[in-house]
């Protein structure tokens, strides 16, 4: 295998597990035998992720020390990230209102899934207002906040204690060398664990496939059609035209994060590439403060798959039962919408919290996510994958803005990360 590159050896995992299981499309047994190999491949990255992002963020504002400086870059990483996610929720919205993917869809034809777990989860999210959320950005208990992967409680942690190691200077050198050490000792572990995503994409696939199959794609093949398409255009036009004016180009990311993306797509999740992100937009000229703060956090803000996905999904479910929406509607829809995606960002299957959060607000059937959530695996697909390019772009859109991108990093980029 190591005459192909990760790229390659991911996309024949996910090739082979897309044929197994559809092969032995509803037998038990495949889940009995992948899920474990997948399993242990996602408790790999969820064990990676945190230490870097802790040891990462601590020597990168330690190294800067100037919380003045922070400030600015928080102040403009928030308002980059509400414009680009606002716009992600106009382009779902007009997506939804040219293509019309819900309307003549037959809801009989469609098989019902289990949406109860996210009903549970939006209830406990609902007693928690903006303001709470803003709240528990500090952590009460630092560990407990480890423990439960609470990533904005963690970079607020980690941030005060880069600005703390800057302010005592010397005494707090032999703390900065701790933390490099575990930063450059995490990232040999990534690249470790990545010798397994093979396997783990091939486990994770192959039982997504031999639990729905292949058919349950074909009534709602338009609303998946669309999803790709919206994403798809996303991501050239829009991502595009950004990394234009930053002075980059869209597909030279998408080059040198080839195997990122390919990984989060196969595998429907954004945390099994965040070490990797962090490491390659570094070498690619990125500021390493700006980097491991930026990133993090846009894990938690700037989910631009998920929020164009949420807005198209709505008006899905609206089209399906034959609800009219009018612009004043969407509009509504829009702001609810810019709400509730940051406001609970970071629980599991936080599309579909959002969705239910959402719907109620604007008058929509919350029952209607129940026909979709048989193939919201295949949709988070490309979510996943578009929230990627979206938070590495943002890394170089702030690190230009802040004067701190290295240009000359660019030409060693590709070598250095195959």
């Amino acid at each position: 295998m190591k005459r192909f590159g990760l790229a390659f050896q991911i996309l024949i995992g996910l090739v082979l597990g897309v044929i197994v299981g559809a092969i032995f499309y509803g037998n038990p047994n495949v889940e009995t035998y992948l899920k474990p190999i997948g399993d242990i491949f996602l408790r790999l990255i969820k064990m990676i992720v945190i230490p870097i992002v802790i040891s990462t963020l601590i020597v990168g504002v330690a190294g800067t020390g100037d919380f003045k400086k922070l400030g600015r870059l928080g102040g403009k990483t928030i308002l980059y990230f509400e414009i680009i996610t606002t716009i992600a929720i106009i382009v779902g919205l007009l997506v939804a209102n040219v293509v019309q993917p819900g309307a003549g869809v037959n809801m009989s034809q469609l098989q019902k899934g289990d949406i109860q777990k996210y009903v549970d989860t939006t209830e406990q999210q609902n007693s928690h207002s903006i303001v709470d959320t803003f709240v528990n950005i500090v952590p009460s208990n630092v560990f407990e906040s480890i423990a439960k992967g609470d990533m904005l409680a963690i970079i607020f942690f980690s941030v005060m204690i880069g600005l703390g190691i800057a302010a005592i200077g010397e005494k707090g050198k032999p703390v900065l060398t701790f933390f490099k050490g575990v930063s450059e000792a995490m990232f040999w572990v990534t690249n470790q664990v990545m010798k397994f995503a093979p396997f783990g994409v091939f486990a994770l696939i192959g039982v997504t496939i031999s639990k729905f199959g292949i058919s349950s794609l074909v009534p709602l093949g338009k609303l998946v059609l669309s999803v790709y398409g919206a994403m798809i255009f996303f991501v050239i036009v829009i991502l595009g035209s950004v990394a234009k004016i930053a002075g980059t180009s869209i597909f030279t990311l998408m080059k040198i994060l080839k195997d990122e993306l390919i990984l989060a797509f196969s595998t429907a999740s954004s945390e099994t590439v965040l070490p990797k992100i962090i490491e390659k937009m570094e070498k690619f000229g990125c500021s390493k403060t700006v980097t491991s703060f930026v990133i993090p956090t846009g894990y938690s803000f700037n989910l631009d798959g998920s929020t164009l996905y949420q807005a198209l999904a709505a008006l899905f479910i609206a089209q399906m039962y034959g609800i009219d929406m009018p612009i004043s509607s969407q509009i509504t829809l829009m702001l609810v919408l810019m709400v509730t995606s940051k406001g609970i960002a970071g629980v599991p299957g936080v599309s579909f919290v959002v969705l239910l959060a959402t719907l109620g607000s604007v008058g929509i059937p919350m029952e209607g996510l129940a026909f979709i959530a048989g193939i919201d695996r295949i949709l988070d697909m490309a979510r996943t994958a578009v929230n990627v390019c979206g938070n590495a772009l943002a890394a170089v859109v702030m690190s230009k803005w802040e004067g701190e991108f290295k240009q000359e990093k660019i030409h060693n980029t590709e070598p250095a990360a195959s």
